[in-house]
């Protein structure tokens, strides 16, 4: 499905929400899918084997430009019994092998690997490992010119200087993988010690695959859920957005050892095609449609 009455509370990611109205069956809110993660993991609680999927996401408030689009096509794929590192290579193997003819030749050279600690040390001259508590980041963030409100969360912070030195200098020759995402950037991914088991993939300096070794453990992916489900309530609320409801059986779901990737296939494409936008690649870009209608 697409449509659910349930999401995974994250509240980076903004939802469509809408409505089901049935004479015969009642009616009851429904949400457009993020990511198809909700269902996918459930099929693997149930005992399924290895399973992708490819199918349409949807993302509210997302920019409408050049690698966004609040409609966009996903690859998610899992595989029982793998770390994040054994998707590393599936993801390599993957990408080489359905190549397009004319393909740039990053997808077939040696790719950079690199932990987020040292591309944020190289990029931004800050030792991520040392500065743990939130004040310790924010005075390295203002160190490097930049404003970071007093009560700000020491994930927003990271972000800040992530997109503002990290993510620009990743070079662009060629895959590069960036691995052990800090602890503090809360997901479904395993925690070892400072660190998560994920890594990002970028190619042309866009970023292309999310990957994870997954959380197994249920009372960790309940505080999960009652963490961020508090969050995100209190969020919307002040925005007035949709506020998604999160299924208070899938924290019990014994979800087997596995790594789980996401990609975004049409930005996997139009770097096949030595675009550095997807926007070639959309015959009813939104940006249009929203143009042609009286908002």
């Amino acid at each position: 499905p697409v449509l659910s009455p349930y999401l995974i509370p994250e509240p980076t990611i903004k939802c469509f929400g809408t409505r089901f109205s049935s004479p015969f069956d009642g009616k009851c809110d429904l949400y457009l899918l993020p990511s198809p993660e909700y269902f996918m993991k459930q099929l693997l609680a149930a005992g399924s084997p290895d399973i992708f999927q490819i199918t349409k996401c949807f993302r509210n408030s997302e920019q409408l430009g050049r690698i966004h689009n609040p409609e966009f096509t996903m690859l998610e794929y899992y595989t029982l019994g793998f770390s994040e590192m054994d998707t590393l290579d599936l993801t390599r193997e993957m990408i080489r092998e359905s190549a397009l003819e004319g393909t740039p030749s990053w997808a077939f050279s040696e790719p950079l690997v690199v932990t987020m600690e040292d591309a944020v040390l190289e990029y931004s001259g800050v030792d991520i490992a040392r500065c743990q508590e939130a004040g310790a980041l924010r005075d390295e963030a203002e160190r490097l010119g930049l404003y970071v409100p007093g009560d700000e969360a020491w994930d927003d912070t990271f972000n800040r200087i992530f997109l503002t030195y990290v993510e620009p200098s990743i070079p662009k020759d060629r895959q590069v993988y960036i691995t052990d995402y800090p602890y503090q950037i809360d997901c479904l991914a395993e925690r070892d010690g400072l660190w998560r088991k994920r890594w990002e993939l970028y190619i042309n300096g866009i970023e292309i695959a999310n990957t994870y070794s997954e959380e197994t453990d249920p009372e960790e992916t309940l505080r999960y859920f009652a963490r961020e489900q508090a969050r995100l309530e209190e969020e919307r609320k002040l925005t007035g957005e949709v506020i998604s409801p999160s299924d208070p059986l899938f924290p019990s779901l014994r979800i087997p050892r596995s790594s789980g990737g996401a990609m975004g296939l049409d930005r996997l494409l139009a770097v096949m095609l030595g675009y550095d936008t997807i926007q070639p690649l959309l015959l009813f870009p939104l940006s249009d449609m929203i143009a042609r209608t009286d908002t």
